[in-house]
């Protein structure tokens, strides 16, 4: 692992240094989500079911649309989700208040709770890891992992610190 204290190279932009990157994305957010994998096979359901019970939570009455925008997949993908996690009892569809042709989706309950589940089991991660790092090192980590995001996603992403 990295010892404390240590910086990255000044040499950064090397592909050594630059595939060290990648391998530590790769590991930590396979360790991570592998976190609540017990929990979602208890429940027989998938990551595709965590991440959009995760954005549904984050933006209560969020439409279908901007789901499938936030999670990147096809309409059919996320139509199975989502038909799946309504017919459980996780999710509630209604329509929109202005527009009866929007969908909306909000979490039950009972998918709260799940959510909140799932939530707890990355927290704890999340926290020790940045405990670890301290906070200039996690002020770092946000940076690059914003510039990863494509530029016509942004304002998406944005709008995700609105409902914090």
């Amino acid at each position: 692992m990295i010892p404390p204290g240590s910086a990255a190279s000044p040499l950064f932009l090397r592909e050594d240094e630059i595939r060290r990157g990648i391998e530590l994305l790769y590991f930590g957010y396979g360790n991570l989500t592998r976190s609540v994998d017990a929990i979602l096979t208890k429940q027989g359901l998938g990551r595709a079911h965590h991440r959009a019970l995760y954005f549904i939570a984050r933006q209560p009455d969020l439409m279908v649309s901007e789901l499938l925008a936030l999670l990147a997949i096809t309409k059919q993908s996320l139509g199975r989700v989502l038909n799946e996690l309504i017919e459980r009892s996780l999710v509630e569809s209604h329509p929109g208040e202005q527009d009866r042709r929007q969908k909306l989706l909000r979490l039950t309950p009972a998918g709260l709770d799940l959510e909140m589940q799932l939530f707890d089991g990355l927290r704890s991660r999340m926290a020790a890891a940045y405990q670890q790092a301290g906070q200039g090192s996690v002020t770092g980590f946000w940076h690059v992992l914003e510039g990863l995001i494509p530029d016509q996603d942004r304002k998406m992403v944005a709008a995700l610190r609105e409902h914090l």
